[in-house]
């Protein structure tokens, strides 16, 4: 996947523009959302990455060995159920909350099994800002998109997980290219049946195909990149800053706006996500978020 790129990022710059590049792209797919759908939405942007990334990977499917294959399909299908369910979020919450919740899930991977005091204090701080976003009154946030929002994160655990039973077995890029074509499908059906096609204008062709090249193949490429030269502590620090991006992008491009005690936990769970990353002593690297 290296070969679609002319040019060759430092590795923080190239994952700080990839969090750019992700929210962009969720920004564009919230755009969508009133004319296709959350399912017609994902539906397009899995399709049409997993045609651009096979045109440009070109993996060579036929030799793919059976324990590849074990390997790659339920990683695939974890990308796309993790991206369904999050689109199903951002459909009712806004998209700083909804990253935010979905962090929840590689965070707990990251604190699974720990018996140190210090992640204590990281749980405390996860947990509290959930408290925070949770509509205790009844009233407010969409709770079904707070559940959809953190079920999404429990399938980027899993992902990450099964990707890096993947990376064992197949090479990066080919393991992105090969697992987006199964990551369709468990949506494309959905798409179908909505009748998303056949509400498909010239213009919602060009949006659908910025959709797919700011939310997967641009970020996937530059994650990739920066994985080669940048510690893995480093770039899932760097990457626990995806929240507060999130939120900023939906306040400067879709006027969502969080209070005060919103931010807050948008700043607990950064927080805790970015601490145990430093206290891990063996971080997980967050790659492949929505």
């Amino acid at each position: 996947m290296s070969r679609s790129v002319r040019f060759s990022l430092p590795a923080v710059p190239a994952v700080l523009l990839s969090i750019i590049s992700v929210q962009a792209g969720a920004a564009i797919a919230k755009g969508l959302f009133p004319l296709l759908g959350a399912v017609g939405t994902t539906s397009l942007r899995i399709g049409l990455s997993a045609i651009v990334l096979l045109a440009v990977v070109r993996p060579r499917l036929g030799r793919l060995q059976p324990a590849q294959w074990r390997a790659v399909v339920p990683y695939g299908l974890a990308l796309g159920l993790m991206n369904l369910l999050f689109y199903c979020a951002l459909a009712r919450v806004p998209l700083g909350l909804a990253v935010t919740l979905e962090f929840v899930g590689p965070l707990g991977l990251a604190l699974a099994g720990s018996r140190r005091w210090v992640d204590v204090v990281w749980v405390v701080l996860a947990t509290a800002g959930i408290a925070l976003i949770a509509p205790w009154s009844g009233e407010g946030v969409d709770l079904l998109g707070l559940a959809f929002a953190l079920a999404a994160g429990g399938c980027w655990a899993l992902y990450i997980v099964l990707g890096q039973r993947t990376a064992t077995v197949l090479p990066g890029h080919q393991a992105v290219a090969v697992g987006m074509l199964f990551a369709a499908l468990p949506v494309l059906p959905f798409g179908i049946a909505n009748g998303t096609l056949e509400h498909l204008t010239p213009h919602l062709w060009l949006l659908s195909g910025l959709l797919a090249l700011f939310s997967s193949v641009l970020p996937f490429t530059l994650e990739m990149q920066a994985l080669r030269s940048l510690p893995t502590r480093t770039f899932s620090i760097l990457m626990s800053l995806e929240p507060v991006a999130a939120a900023v992008s939906g306040w400067l491009l879709l006027n969502e706006r969080l209070t005060f005690g919103q931010w807050l936990a948008v700043g607990f769970i950064v927080t805790a996500s970015a601490g145990a990353t430093l206290t891990s002593s063996q971080p997980v690297p967050v790659v492949g978020g929505d």
